[in-house]
């Protein structure tokens, strides 16, 4: 039984506990023991993408120090995921032994979805989710780490569940991390284009392997006046579609 890290994300942690707790409950159906080390904290992206090299070795030692006992680290997050398996190793360069070290633990860290499917041997999801599902391509997860099919093809195994394909599917949400804070303007066009085109999907709900996209992609959503149900597709994929979706009038996030 390999022993799996959750790295849960700073977003799931501070907005949707759930996409978490999904996630664990599919890695233990999968066969694996799952934990999830308190001392985690952020995987330095937004430090790494901001320059700050120096803080975000800091934040990538103690990433590793805290799940050093884990046969893999798996993350609910392409970005994350592309940060840890990525990124990490680009971070380290001057010295040899680190490196040797670095790449070691990188080459342990996958997104959830290719875990599932390449490690775990997960051919399709199992359950019901009654709707037609548009599926967002966040742009770490995709451009970086080559995530299209596995989640279509876990989410393709639900009854009930038909996929539906959007126009510019590819394009940015928006989103970006700090993108968004930096070029508002720029970042709420690219929003307010993705949103109208899941829109005119013909879906009733959006899923993605992204919180920071789903997040920006239901404030869209709401601000437009859409009915649109968002969701992660850990979510769906482990029947808890029973908490508010994101962005809705009963949701925190």
């Amino acid at each position: 039984m390999p022993r799996v890290g959750l790295f849960v994300t700073c977003l799931a942690d501070l907005f949707r506990p759930n996409v978490a707790f999904s996630a664990v409950e599919l890695l233990e159906q999968a066969g694996c023991e799952v934990v999830v080390p308190e001392a985690q904290t952020c995987c330095g992206q937004p430090a790494y993408n901001n320059g700050h090299s120096r803080d975000a070795r800091a934040i990538a030692r103690q990433v590793m120090e805290v799940f050093t006992d884990c046969d893999y680290v798996v993350a609910p997050s392409g970005s994350c995921a592309a940060m840890l398996r990525l990124h990490y190793p680009r971070l380290f360069t001057m010295d040899a032994q680190e490196q040797a070290k670095v790449n070691a633990f990188a080459e342990r860290c996958w997104e959830l979805s290719s875990f599932l499917l390449e490690i775990c041997g997960i051919g399709a999801g199992s359950g019901h989710y009654a709707g037609k599902v548009a599926y967002h391509d966040g742009c770490s997860g995709l451009r970086e780490l080559q995530i299209r099919s596995q989640p279509r093809k876990l989410l393709g195994g639900l009854s009930g569940l038909k996929l539906c394909e959007v126009t510019d599917g590819e394009s940015c949400c928006g989103f970006g991390g700090t993108f968004c804070v930096k070029y508002p303007d720029i970042s709420a066009r690219l929003a307010d284009d993705k949103a109208k085109n899941l829109i005119a999907s013909g879906a009733d709900t959006v899923v993605a392997g992204e919180l920071g996209c789903l997040l920006n992609i239901a404030g869209r959503l709401a601000h437009l006046g859409s009915e649109l149900r968002v969701y992660h597709f850990a979510e769906l994929l482990a029947g808890n579609t029973d908490v508010p979706p994101m962005g809705g009038p009963e949701s925190s996030s």
